[in-house]
C-alpha cells in the first residue's frame, strides 16, 4: 500500500497496463513530451518510447479512428481527450463505430480501447472544458461506461478497462484529480469493473452518486446524520451496466431514493435510475425518487459555477425532500 493522489493512481495503472501487454498503446493531445496537461501521462513516454505513448494532432475524431485502426490489428489503445468537451468531434466514431463493430461482426472483431475523459467541474475552466457528457454513451449500446470517485479505485478500475475487450469510456472527475488515498496496487481485492460500492450504511434514505459527488454524498450523510437521518451512500461506479442489484437491495431497505450528478437534470442518468429502480421496487417506495442534479442551461463561466454544481445543502434539501421535511420546493412537511 502506498498513499496516491488519484491522478497518480491513473499513471500507476497506465505503467502497469504498458508493462503487462506490448499492445497497449497510449495516445491523446500533448501526452508525450508534456505529459498531459493533468500530468497524468508523465514519464510515460520517457519510459516506453513515442511509439508506444504518442503525442497526437488536435483532432479527436482522427484520435478515435486512429485507435480503430490499432484495436483491428490486434492493439489495446488508450486514448485520452485532453478535455470533457473535446469529446464531441470524436462522438461520431465512438457512436457509429468504436461502440457497433463488435455486433456488426458478430464477434469477429473486437474494440478493446479505453478512453480517458477528464470531465465535470470545479476547477474554474474556460468554456468547453468543464461538461458531464456522460449520458450520451450509456445511452448507446455497446460502450461501457464507467467513473472512478477514490485514487484506489482509479487504480483498479483503469487498469480492468484497459484489460477488456469491450470499448470503456472512463470518466476522471478532473476536480478529485488531487484527491489522496492508500492504494494496493495488487488486483486481488478489486471489484468487477460493473459493480457498485456501499460507501456508508443507512436505513432511513439512499442516495446513489457517482465520480465528483460521491465524496460530497459522504459529506451529505455525515450532516444528515447529525439531524437524526440515516442515509446509505451508493457509489455507482459503473453507468453502463448499471449494477441495479445494488441499487434495488438498498432501496427496498430504506424506501427512499436520492439520485444526485453534475449533469443536467433532463435525460440524465438520475432520470433512468429513478424509473428503473421505481420499476423494480414501486411497492417498497415510501416517497417519489429525488434528483439532484446541475440545472438544464449550459455550463456557466466558472464564476457561477458553484450555483450550477449540486453541493452540501443542495444534497441534505433532497434527503430532506425524500423524507418528506420542509424543502426548498415544497415549503411544507408532509
Amino acid at each position: 500500500m502506498s498513499e496516491m493522489t488519484l491522478a497518480g493512481a491513473i499513471t500507476a495503472g497506465l505503467r502497469h497496463a504498458l508493462e503487462a501487454d506490448e499492445k497497449v498503446v497510449v495516445m491523446g493531445e500533448d501526452v508525450g513530451k508534456l505529459g498531459g496537461v493533468f500530468r497524468v501521462t508523465d514519464g510515460l513516454q520517457r519510459d516506453f518510447g513515442p511509439d508506444r505513448v504518442m503525442d497526437t494532432p488536435l483532432a479527436e475524431a482522427g484520435i478515435l479512428g486512429t485507435a480503430v485502426g490499432l484495436a483491428y490489428r490486434g492493439y489495446r489503445p488508450v486514448v485520452e481527450i485532453q478535455f470533457d468537451g473535446f469529446i464531441y468531434p470524436a462522438f461520431d466514431q465512438i457512436v457509429a463505430q468504436v461502440a457497433k463493430l463488435h455486433y456488426r461482426t458478430r464477434g469477429a472483431v473486437r474494440m478493446p480501447i479505453t478512453v480517458r475523459v477528464p470531465y465535470g467541474g470545479g476547477i474554474g475552466a474556460v468554456e468547453h472544458h468543464s461538461e458531464s457528457p456522460e449520458a450520451y454513451f450509456t445511452h448507446t449500446a455497446g460502450l461501457r461506461v464507467v467513473t472512478c470517485s477514490t485514487p484506489q479505485d482509479a487504480h483498479w478500475m483503469l487498469r480492468q478497462a484497459v484489460a477488456s475487450d469491450d470499448p470503456v469510456l472512463f470518466f476522471e472527475p478532473k476536480r478529485r484529480y488531487w484527491v489522496k488515498g492508500e492504494v494496493s496496487e495488487s488486483m486481488d481485492a478489486a471489484p468487477p469493473l460493473e459493480s457498485a460500492r456501499v460507501v456508508v450504511e443507512g436505513s432511513d434514505v439512499t442516495l446513489v452518486a457517482y465520480g465528483p459527488l460521491v465524496a460530497t454524498a459522504i459529506d451529505a450523510a455525515a450532516a444528515a446524520r447529525d439531524e437524526g437521518v440515516s442515509v446509505e451512500v451508493i457509489d455507482l461506479r459503473s453507468l453502463s451496466p448499471v449494477d441495479f442489484a445494488t441499487v434495488e437491495a438498498s432501496v427496498r431497505s430504506t424506501g427512499r431514493l436520492v439520485v444526485t450528478h453534475e449533469a443536467q437534470q433532463f435525460g440524465g442518468l438520475g432520470a433512468e435510475i429513478a424509473t428503473s429502480i421505481t420499476e423494480r421496487c414501486f411497492a417498497h417506495l415510501r416517497s417519489a425518487p429525488v434528483r439532484v442534479t446541475g440545472h438544464d442551461v449550459p455550463y456557466p463561466a466558472s464564476r457561477l459555477e458553484d450555483h450550477f454544481l449540486p453541493d452540501l445543502d443542495r444534497l441534505l434539501d433532497g434527503v430532506d425532500r425524500a423524507m418528506g421535511r420542509v424543502n426548498s420546493l415544497t415549503g411544507w412537511t408532509a
